[in-house]
């Protein structure tokens, strides 16, 4: 009897539907086919077990499985409960009428009992566009799925549940998730409040000019000053997340398996921090079990990199194309992957090896040349994609035994909203533009023209502190940010003044 059960492959963030066709034969055997890999394939031995223990007859039979479509690769265990119900209606195990209207996944233990698996929010999605009845999960799973309105999940413990289910002999409860509500309950709760933070006021408003156009930023100064902790509470001042953007950015963690059994949506940005000693693999995704890297991750938030000069150039180097495009591609010979990538770049870094360049009261140890060199870790390039460059300098013992409590995130993040309607309003005919740190070339001449004043400013600054002629662009799109914070419909001789002292790193004597 030929039965057909149905799972979900992840490809890149979505899913593809997989038909397991289970044909039970006399003879004794079983086989399986249609690419899949060494987790598939002793899925058999996991299945028996599972029957054996949970009461179910052993099938004597010949059994064939075919995951269809045979020139997609399979990976992972997910499809053990799917091919367990093939094979239970293939031998009249289980009424194989009902099991066509279902995609069921889920990992099998040698008890019968179900482990949660990966990309459910994407099989959940591509679920309801095929018009099934239901999702059969893992009950760890289910309310990551249940946010996926117009589908019924139904969580599950063990496979014996399952089996009386399709039988008639009990029935399952839906798992109910109301995705607004448990958005708006979640929204804004951040770990971590600049009101927090002593003193570090001209950080505090370099960090939110970046907020509020979306600008990289990188910040440079001596160890312990703050860079970190200040970078951490960066998401909680950005816009809060879209319910789309929470959708899209859960999706992408769902895939990678860092949802957890009580999360349903991501309500607010993500922050990612790799170590330094990353690789490009880690950073920009694929792999030979291709997942999403800590840039995709970071997809609507912020990725932190920390010690800048201490990551591989070739890590580095492979973040250029994200950075501009906003996603990334994963090429192989006979797969190509796409991975969405728009994320706010905040690095830090020491002035130099020793850390103590350019420090108020502490000596610098470097050799001559030593700085330079250190700085140059950083490719051209890189540095190009980088709008503000933030010194940041110790905070005096006075202010840190101030009780004085500081600005909170909560009063910076109405001013970034301000700004970001502003830009909002502005790129409303500009597709896929939604901040300054984005327009083109055309989008910066028309959007942050100069008057004479201005642009005798900028010659002047140009030409007295040695900027390069990359920087050119970048002042003018972060002093367009800088006027939307001050509700200016012009950039004025002021807010240009205060972009150009975000190039600090351009300067020709710096490092000298």
């Amino acid at each position: 009897m030929l039965v057909k059960t149905y799972g979900s492959a992840i490809v890149g963030v979505v899913a593809e539907m997989v038909t397991v066709e289970v044909n039970a034969a006399p003879g004794v055997g079983f086989s399986m086919v249609g690419l899949p890999d060494s987790a598939i394939k002793e899925s058999g031995q996991r299945v028996s077990t599972a029957f054996s223990v949970s009461g179910l007859k052993v099938p004597n039979q010949r059994l064939l499985v075919n995951l269809a479509p045979a020139d997609l690769k399979k990976e992972g265990t997910a499809y053990d409960l799917t091919i367990a119900l093939g094979i239970l209606g293939a031998v009249g195990g289980v009424k194989a009428d009902e099991l066509s209207h279902y995609v069921i996944m889920g990992e099998l233990g040698l008890d019968g009992s179900l482990r949660p698996i990966k990309g459910v929010l994407p099989i959940a999605i591509e679920t309801r566009r095929r018009g099934y009845r239901g999702l059969i999960i893992p009950s760890a799973n289910a309310r990551e799925a249940a946010i996926v309105e117009g589908i019924t999940v139904y969580g599950v413990d063990s496979l014996r549940q399952v089996v009386d289910f399709f039988n008639g002999t009990s029935e399952l409860t839906p798992t109910v998730v109301d995705a607004r509500a448990e958005f708006a309950r979640s929204l804004n709760h951040y770990e971590y409040d600049f009101a927090d933070v002593k003193g570090q006021e001209s950080v505090k408003r370099s960090l939110e000019i970046a907020a509020a156009g979306g600008h990289n930023a990188i910040m440079i100064g001596p160890p312990g000053s703050g860079k970190t902790m200040l970078a951490k509470r960066l998401p909680s001042i950005l816009p809060p997340l879209t319910l789309d953007e929470s959708l899209e950015t859960t999706q992408i963690h769902s895939v990678a398996g860092l949802m957890r059994r009580e999360d349903s949506l991501i309500p607010v940005r993500p922050f990612r921090a790799p170590h330094h000693t990353v690789s490009d693999v880690a950073l920009v995704g694929g792999g030979v079990n291709p997942k999403p890297g800590e840039i995709s991750l970071a997809h609507n938030g912020v990725l932190f990199l920390d010690e800048l000069p201490e990551f591989k150039r070739t890590v580095l180097e492979v973040l250029r194309q994200p950075m501009e495009e906003r996603r990334i591609t994963i090429s192989r010979a006979k797969l190509t992957l796409e991975y969405p990538a728009s994320f706010m770049l905040i690095a830090a870094m020491n002035p130099c090896p020793c850390g103590y360049y350019n420090h108020p009261t502490e000596e610098c140890t470097c050799a001559a040349g030593a700085v330079r060199r250190y700085l140059n870790r950083v490719s051209g390039p890189l540095m190009d994609r980088i709008d503000l460059h933030i010194e940041v300098t110790p905070v005096p013992v006075s202010q840190l035994n101030s009780m004085e409590v500081g600005e909170s995130s909560a009063t910076i993040r109405e001013r970034v909203l301000a700004a970001r309607a502003i830009q909002t309003e502005r790129f409303r005919s500009a597709p896929g533009i939604h901040c300054n740190a984005q327009m083109n070339s055309r989008q910066t001449r028309e959007y942050c023209a100069l008057d004479d004043n201005c642009r005798q400013i900028m010659e002047h600054a140009m030409n007295r502190l040695g900027l390069s002629a990359r920087a050119y662009d970048r002042i003018l799109r972060v002093s367009r940010t800088i006027a939307d914070l001050n509700a200016s419909s012009t950039i004025q001789p002021i807010h240009l003044q205060e972009a150009i002292t975000f190039r600090s790193l351009d300067r020709d004597n710096w490092g000298r």
